[in-house]
């Protein structure tokens, strides 16, 4: 039988929105006009991301979580939107993971203020890859897991050592990064490329990793980066997203370019977790078995989508909702 259903794995987080009038100079004030809380993090918002889109197929999440009201907080949410979470585990020493989210009511923009808690003890044995059952797994974000990008004395990471397990059971394994401002991206991404089928990376990760300058006003430059990541050993699709819109090399060589929805501005109230939308919207139709165009369709619509809210989710629509958006405000042409 084929397999079926998405497991996501990595950082859990409760963000805490704060919508602000805009951001201040050094030492000045800026007013906090309302603040939620929501998802953050990889799994947490894919995962809630395909319940909106409306998966009809298992969804589940894999990570570590204190034993505090925000740990309480995602496994109510987890229930209410029919992700399994018997793989969440509860740490006592240490809190849950948040982010404090600050999204300028004037520019959409926002920064994000970390506390990486239980995220940071997420180690190997958080895994149980021998009950996995899965059609595709993701793991994110690379650079933001403490455990996990450990270099052991072998090279490989911990990261790499589950994606390797996970791809031997006949699972498709996708990551994601996170945009650190380090110098650690070839030393902690580059041992996990061979075993990732699907990588999800921006313009400024893709050329931390790769040292290949990945400039959104030059395609020819996104695809020599997205080739020197496959040469990486990345083993089937690499989707490199940008502001604009996004492209996808396959190993075989095959180019897609899809502009971002022209979304109108008035519209749209926040940018966080249009990244992982971006990626729901692709997993899901990869989980489907859509075409790459109609996959990066349905991830552009979806980033859309998420856009009016300022939490990570809350906005995300329906999949046949979510393409339709492309025909009601048209694409980029990038």
């Amino acid at each position: 039988m084929e397999k079926s259903g998405i497991t996501a794995a990595g950082n859990w987080i409760v963000d805490k929105t704060k919508v602000i009038d805009d951001f201040p100079p050094q030492d000045g004030l800026a007013n906090i006009l309302n603040e939620t809380a929501a998802n953050g993090g990889s799994p947490y918002n894919i995962l809630k991301d395909l319940y909106q889109l409306g998966a009809e197929f298992p969804l589940q999440g894999i990570g570590t979580i204190g034993n505090d009201d925000a740990g309480q907080f995602i496994i109510e949410d987890c229930a209410r939107h029919a992700i399994d979470s018997q793989y969440l585990k509860t740490v006592p020493e240490v809190g849950t993971s948040f982010t404090d989210v600050m999204t300028s009511k004037a520019t959409g923009r926002r920064t994000f203020f970390h506390y990486r808690g239980a995220n940071a003890v997420l180690d190997q044995d958080h895994f149980p890859v021998d009950l996995l059952d899965c059609k595709i797994f993701h793991l994110g974000y690379l650079l933001l897991l403490d455990k996990l990008d450990q270099i052991d004395v072998d090279g490989k990471t911990g990261a790499s050592k589950i994606l390797q397990a996970v791809q031997q059971k006949g699972i498709k394994t996708a990551v994601d990064i996170v945009s650190e401002n380090s110098d650690r991206f070839q030393q902690v991404v580059i041992p996990s490329l061979p075993f990732v089928d699907y990588l999800f990376v921006n313009e400024y990760e893709a050329s931390k990793i790769t040292g290949v300058n990945a400039d959104p006003t030059d395609l020819e430059s996104m695809f020599a980066a997205s080739q020197a990541l496959l040469d990486a050993g990345v083993k089937e699709i690499v989707f490199l997203h940008a502001s604009d819109g996004a492209v996808a090399l396959t190993k075989s060589g095959e180019r897609f370019v899809q502009g971002r929805i022209q979304y109108p501005k008035e519209l749209i109230k926040g940018a966080s977790g249009a990244g992982d939308a971006f990626a729901a919207g692709v997993l899901y139709g990869l989980h489907e078995g859509f075409s790459i165009e109609k996959c990066l369709q349905l991830g552009v619509g979806t980033a859309a989508s998420s856009l009016s809210e300022p939490t990570c989710s809350d906005s995300v629509l329906k999949a046949n909702e979510a393409l339709a958006l492309g025909e009601k405000y048209g694409y980029l042409n990038w």
